[in-house]
């Protein structure tokens, strides 16, 4: 049996559409537009007239008109129902009862000055706020109109002429010609066409790495005390001070 030297499913099988690679001439990549049909026709030649096949119509129904579908009222006609009076049974309207006033409502004692002349009567109020408060103006609230200048009342005036500024137009500062200055010109920085000198930058302190944490000093240290490797003295405590009338505890050992 030989053995297979095709790798895969991948078989050779003829190519479903043109290659490029198998033509030497530019061949299927130019197409020439069709003289026939209505679609991509070419534009240099005559198109006749193309029209569609439409699909066929579709079936009505049988009957067009509502026909039985309404139900007409016989009663109504076309000058409206004919009816006899027809009445419906309503309940009862709520009514909204006003309540009035009474004869002890009303104080016609109260209406003699309306009705019958009576004499002046007067009342003694407290004195208002505006009373207080002189609202008409004093001496010093009026003022004479100025009689000199050109803004008097009542009396001729002299003519008045204002100094005027300078005006810029036409004088010897303007510039006729509108051309720029010495100033108007930046000086270039030297260093863009000639060799640029080096440039150094002071930079902050730079610290080294370390532990910043709190450590104690030689004074935190108490070496007289460390009793654990080396020997010490003998330490002597105080007691509890017992009474002498409390018996003491006497155990018998035999």
């Amino acid at each position: 049996m030989a053995q297979e030297v095709w790798v895969g499913t991948w078989r050779p099988h003829r190519p479903r559409g043109p290659i490029m690679a198998l033509y030497s001439s530019p061949g299927p990549k130019y197409l020439i537009p069709p003289t026939t049909g209505f679609v991509k026709h070419t534009p240099n030649k005559l198109r006749a007239p193309a029209y569609s096949f439409h699909g066929a119509p579709m079936l009505l129904a049988e009957n067009c008109s509502p026909g039985p579908r309404y139900s007409v009222n016989p009663k109504i006609l076309r000058t409206g129902k004919d009816l006899g009076p027809a009445y419906s049974i309503l309940g009862r309207y709520c009514t909204k009862t006003t309540l009035t006033p009474g004869p002890g409502d009303y104080s016609p004692e109260k209406s003699t000055k309306h009705v019958f002349d009576l004499a002046p009567s007067h009342s003694i109020s407290a004195r208002t706020k505006t009373f207080r408060v002189d609202s008409t103006p004093g001496p010093a609230a009026y003022m004479l109109p100025v009689v000199m200048g050109p803004h008097t009342v009542g009396k001729a005036s002299r003519p008045a002429f204002s100094i005027k500024g300078r005006s810029k137009l036409g004088s010897f500062s303007d510039d006729l010609y509108k051309t720029p200055g010495p100033a108007a010109y930046r000086q270039t920085n030297v260093q863009v066409t000639k060799f640029k000198a080096p440039q150094y930058t002071m930079a902050a302190r730079v610290e080294p790495p370390g532990d910043k944490t709190l450590k104690p000093g030689p004074g935190a240290h108490s070496p007289e005390k460390v009793t654990v490797t080396k020997p010490c003295a003998p330490i002597v405590t105080f007691g509890i001070k017992h009474s002498d009338y409390m018996t003491p505890l006497v155990v018998d050992v035999e």
